[in-house]
């Protein structure tokens, strides 16, 4: 916490707005659009709410089918199966880790013979890093598909100076407890598209039509978020752009004090990336290398965990198409999540190096 949340939460109860709407809402949306951008943002109860609106807004039932990158948390892949859905699994490229323009084209390209144009493509910032955002939005318009950009994992990160999350059609950011922001739990959903942000609030409020009474002409959801947690957020996003420093700064203490191991970082490929660091990652030469490391420090009481399961290896999606040459799944088998919280303090991130470098003694 920065500190200035309370002083919202306080505001909310003194000024009796419990329900999920009311001043730090409203204050949370516009604060986040004027962050990133982009001309309206919804606040909702999670990422996944803001992934499923998307695909509502964009049209998608029963039977479409919508392209998404394997290499992420199921969390991107679920909604499509809310709309009863097919997705359509992208492997990633080694630069970024994030959705490969080539698998991607080459998917396009199949689905199209295949009689089936894509309705969606869901690209994901993983871990933070931007993914070739010029490249994905070239093909997406070529093929006029839209894009839903996942950059639950990506606040405050960057591509060629613009924020991630305002590339797409629509965007989508998470404040799970886990991120570099939170609200205890909740998300957002962005577009410079007026009526995609109504139209999801709408939505978002169990679809109730303007009427003195109840009245509901469409399947509506509970995924509004409260003015407490909004609260929460405002105060956090005062502090986002400390938090991406300290993130990078234990990306860059990490990698100095273990340059000489056989280890491996994922760097910024250019100048025109700038990743907040979410998650400092490492891959390591084989699975049970990286399997030495993660015990070792847990033994110590540190937990670290590998990186994302590729979805396409999932009990339930592996039957989904599949496009790539399974980067993934070597990532999988050989990366690790090394501590990253942005208030891990040097004595506490010294524990980890220690750790990791007695494994190679």
């Amino acid at each position: 916490m920065g500190g200035k949340e309370i002083e919202y939460v306080n505001s909310a109860f003194e000024e009796n707005w419990i329900a999920p709407l009311g001043p730090n809402v409203n204050g949370l949306e516009k604060e986040i659009s004027e962050y990133v951008k982009v001309g309206h943002c919804a606040a909702l109860s999670s990422g996944t709410a803001a992934i499923h609106l998307a695909l509502i807004m964009l049209g998608v039932e029963q039977g479409d089918e919508v392209l998404a990158s394997s290499f992420t948390f199921s969390a991107t892949i679920n909604p499509i199966l809310y709309q009863k859905a097919i997705p359509i699994l992208v492997e990633s490229e080694k630069d970024t880790w994030n959705m490969s323009p080539n698998f991607l084209e080459e998917a396009i390209e199949d689905r199209i013979v295949n009689g089936k144009k894509p309705k969606a493509i869901i690209p994901v910032h993983l871990y933070g890093m931007p993914a070739k955002m010029d490249e994905i939005i070239s093909i997406a318009n070529e093929y006029q598909i839209p894009i839903i950009e996942d950059a639950a994992e990506g606040l405050g990160a960057s591509y060629k100076g613009k924020k991630l999350g305002a590339f797409g059609d629509l965007g989508v950011y998470s404040f799970n407890g886990n991120k570099i922001i939170t609200t205890s739990g909740g998300g957002a959903l962005v577009s410079n598209d007026a009526v995609y942000i109504d139209k999801a609030r709408f939505l978002a409020t169990q679809a109730r039509d303007q009427a003195s009474h109840y009245q509901h002409s469409e399947v509506g959801y509970n995924y509004r978020m409260s003015n407490i947690c909004a609260g929460i957020g405002r105060g956090q996003l005062k502090v986002l752009d400390k938090w991406v420093a300290l993130r990078r700064a234990n990306f860059d203490r990490y990698k100095k004090e273990l340059a000489s191991l056989p280890i491996e970082f994922l760097n910024e490929p250019s100048a025109d990336y700038f990743s907040n660091r979410w998650l400092t990652t490492v891959t390591t030469s084989s699975y049970e290398n990286r399997e030495e490391i993660r015990v070792a420090l847990e033994k110590e009481n540190i937990e670290s965990r590998p990186l994302w399961k590729p979805m396409h290896l999932q009990p339930i999606f592996k039957d989904y198409p599949y496009f790539g040459d399974g980067l993934s799944e070597r990532l999988f088998e050989t990366g690790l999540c090394l501590p990253s919280g942005s208030n891990m303090t040097d004595k506490q991130q010294e524990r980890v190096i220690t750790t990791i470098k007695k494994c190679f003694e």
